[in-house]
């Protein structure tokens, strides 16, 4: 690429050292350990040995007794003779080495627990009578009061040290370890905005973002406004103050970003839009300045805000309702300072939502974010590049085909790619192969699209008949309609919440007819047709069939204009800002012809369906008796019982008609006329193998009565 030809000459200033020095709290607790070890080492030493009464009287039977302290009152210290010590009699007490206190402090041999004072003199009095000791072989215990100030310190003084350490912990915590300043505290106000600069290893580039070649472009020539700001102001021209990229969850957005600051030479400024939120009144607007100060310093750069519309929801919004000041000062302050650059300051702001309906309008205005870029969900050559990227590191089986898998997915964004070629590689590991093969593919979209097959699901015989026919009164439907979606399977082993579905690869089109939406209504109310129609009752299993019909019908009245009685009206809203809060933007009596409008179009689709299936009874009994015996069939099996699917059928019509004119047109004039363009149609996938792809979504989610 171009950039990288100035990779080294970004102006990027380097970062000055600080010289002052920081306090680190590490060392106070190494002064605690040291200092605990001192005291052990002066006061310690080994435990002194406690005396029992029995072994007492036998002491003093013997003599053996020096003298007796008692230490408050509380147990008696027993000091041995001299000889006795030497004479090794008592292996137990200590040696004359470790015999001793710190600070020359003689310690004693033996200890003992006294109880009371006076009955404990008592005792040694009668002991030394009965021993026979003379007046001045007499031992009369001394006294002694002892204080351990360290420790009567440590009890008064450790619980508040302790105390202390913990509320610093926490407002450290607290802080969150906000960048741009030191920790503590005071730093709650700080940015968290973590930044890429030279020295950070970015590995992510502009390869490794397959698919979104307008948007690449875009984020590339922001990227060469920082590098080369001349190339353009020379002209006259401004650089772009900030781009918005929207989009779908999951189409790139955030991965475009990380090029950005894979590729640009220049800082670059990450953080989400709730790292401005906090409890705190006043941090949000703070992390603003602070932000935008840190960019200004660093300048030439890039800000990037993902999920901007966590502080950018647009303002004055139920305000009757609580509330939401602190949002809106942290959007104000951001308006201010996306307003306030110089015309050449150097400091560009990416930002990433999925609800740019939401956002308030002056973040939208020209001056803020110039240009707004749209990252859609990708075509069918995007796809084949992201299902490259993502099968770089996966071991395939020789001669794979990237681009069926790609024509396999259509509405699938690349997160959902990148998700299906992990599950591919789990199933494949699961059965202990070697390599990734076609089939582990297969497997994956069916587990991402429908979830997990549930074989040990306990259904009756009753109920899977109910659902064997439901499923091929879809089937039977879409085979014989025109404008249906291309039948890859149907399959009556419950997955995920569904007991049974028909999946389909719908056709990739910008733009649908009303006899496409037709015919999909149709096709969607064949289950419920085929169940009235061969047990003249209906069941629970069309709720989701119910569900999207409906929402199709209001569509097509309300959104659409694909009503006569309504007309060319849309009371659609594609700005999400509309004034209409509680009400409906149109009368009661237009609602109630709207009410009627839909009920007449799911009527007459469902006679459609029911239509359909009547006329070709035997091989609707035909399709659920195979679906009964196999669980799972497929196009091919379709084409066995019915033949050709009509809309194959119109396509090759279609085709065919076009060919003529062409050639009718090269026998009048001899000249060569392009064909004139066909309706939307996407190719139906060819059934090679008894293992075709699972489509984009399954059609429908049949949960029976329970």
């Amino acid at each position: 690429m171009a950039e990288n030809e100035n990779k080294d000459k970004g102006p990027v200033k380097p970062p000055e050292p600080n010289l002052k020095p920081k306090f680190n709290s590490n060392w106070i607790f190494a002064v605690l350990i040291v200092s605990f070890l001192a005291i052990n080492l002066f006061y310690g030493g080994k435990a002194t040995p406690k005396l029992q009464t029995r072994e007492l009287k036998q002491m003093i039977a013997n003599k053996e007794i020096e003298r007796i302290v008692i230490v408050n009152k509380e147990y008696a210290e027993i000091y041995l003779r001299k000889e006795v010590v030497e004479s090794e009699k008592y292996p137990d007490i200590l040696k004359p080495n470790n015999g001793r206190m710190g600070f020359g402090v003689p310690k004693p041999h033996y200890t003992h627990n006294i109880g009371d004072l006076a009955t404990f003199e008592a005792f040694l009095k009668d002991e030394q009578v009965s021993a026979g000791y003379g007046d001045k072989e007499m031992i009369y215990p001394e006294t002694d009061t002892r204080h351990n100030y360290i420790g009567e310190i440590l009890g008064w003084t450790l619980p508040f040290i302790l105390l202390i350490f913990l509320w610093l912990f926490m407002m450290r915590r607290m802080a969150g370890g906000a960048g741009g300043g030191a920790g503590g505290i005071f730093s709650v106000g700080k940015s968290k905005a973590q930044i890429f600069d030279k020295e950070s290893n970015v590995k992510i580039n502009f390869n490794d973002v397959a698919g979104l070649e307008e948007a690449k472009t875009e984020v590339m020539e922001i990227v060469d406004f920082l590098k080369n700001p001349k190339k353009y102001t020379a002209l006259g021209g401004k650089i772009p103050k900030g781009a918005l990229l929207i989009g779908p969850p999951g189409t790139g957005k955030t991965l475009l970003a990380k090029a950005v600051a894979g590729e640009a030479n220049v800082p670059f400024f990450s953080i989400s839009g709730s790292d401005f939120v906090e409890m705190f009144v006043g941090v949000g607007a703070s992390r603003v300045r602070d932000l935008f100060k840190q960019a200004k310093e660093k300048a030439p750069c890039i800000v990037f805000i993902d999920e901007i519309d966590a502080v950018g929801r647009a303002r004055g919004k139920n305000v009757n309702f609580g509330s939401n000041d602190e949002r809106e000062n942290t959007l104000n302050q951001l308006l201010t300072e996306m307003d306030g650059f110089g015309t050449n300051m150097g400091v560009i702001i990416l930002a990433a939502t999925n609800r740019a309906d939401i956002l308030d309008r002056a973040l939208l205005r020209a001056g803020r974010f110039d240009r707004q870029i749209h990252v859609e969900l990708p075509e069918l050559t995007e796809r084949e590049a992201i299902f490259k990227v993502h099968l770089r590191p996966i071991k395939l089986e020789k001669g794979f085909d990237v681009t069926f898998l790609a024509k396999q997915t259509p509405g699938f964004s690349g997160a959902d790619i990148a998700n299906v070629c992990n599950e591919a590689a789990l199933i494949a590991a699961r059965k202990n192969k070697n390599i990734v093969e076609r089939q582990d593919f297969l497997d994956a979209i069916d587990r991402i699209v429908g979830g997990l097959e549930r074989k040990s699901k306990i259904i009756s015989m009753g109920e899977k008949k109910t659902i064997a026919y439901h499923e091929a009164g879809h089937a039977t439907v879409s085979w014989l309609l025109e404008h249906a979606s291309p039948l890859v399977k149907v399959t009556i082993i419950p997955r995920g919440r569904a007991l049974g579905a028909a999946w389909y690869l719908p056709e990739e089109r910008q733009i649908t007819t009303s006899e496409q939406l037709l015919d999909e209504m149709a096709y969607a109310l064949g289950g419920r047709a085929c169940e009235l129609l061969m047990f003249g009752k209906i069941s629970t299993g069309a709720v989701n069939d119910l569900e999207k019909v409906t929402k199709q019908a209001y569509a097509m009245v309300s959104y659409f204009g694909m009503s006569e009685k309504i007309g060319n009206i849309s009371f659609y809203d594609s700005s999400g800002q509309s004034d209409y809060g509680f009400t409906k933007p149109y009368s009661e009596k237009t609602a109630e012809l709207i009410d009627r409008e839909v009920k007449q179009i799911i009527d007459e689709s469902f006679e459609r369906a029911t239509s359909v299936l009547k006329s070709n009874v035997e091989g609707l009994t035909k399709l659920a008796e195979l679906l009964l015996e196999k669980e799972v069939i497929f196009s091919e099996d379709l084409e066995k019982i019915f033949g050709r699917s009509k809309a194959d059928l119109a396509r090759e019509q279609r085709e065919k008609a076009a060919g003529n004119k062409i050639q009718a047109a090269v026998e009048n004039t001899g000249e060569v006329l392009s064909p004139e363009p066909a309706a939307p149609e996407a190719e139906t996938p060819e059934a090679e193998t008894p293992d075709p792809a699972a489509p984009d979504q399954p059609e429908e989610e049949n949960t029976p009565s329970q």
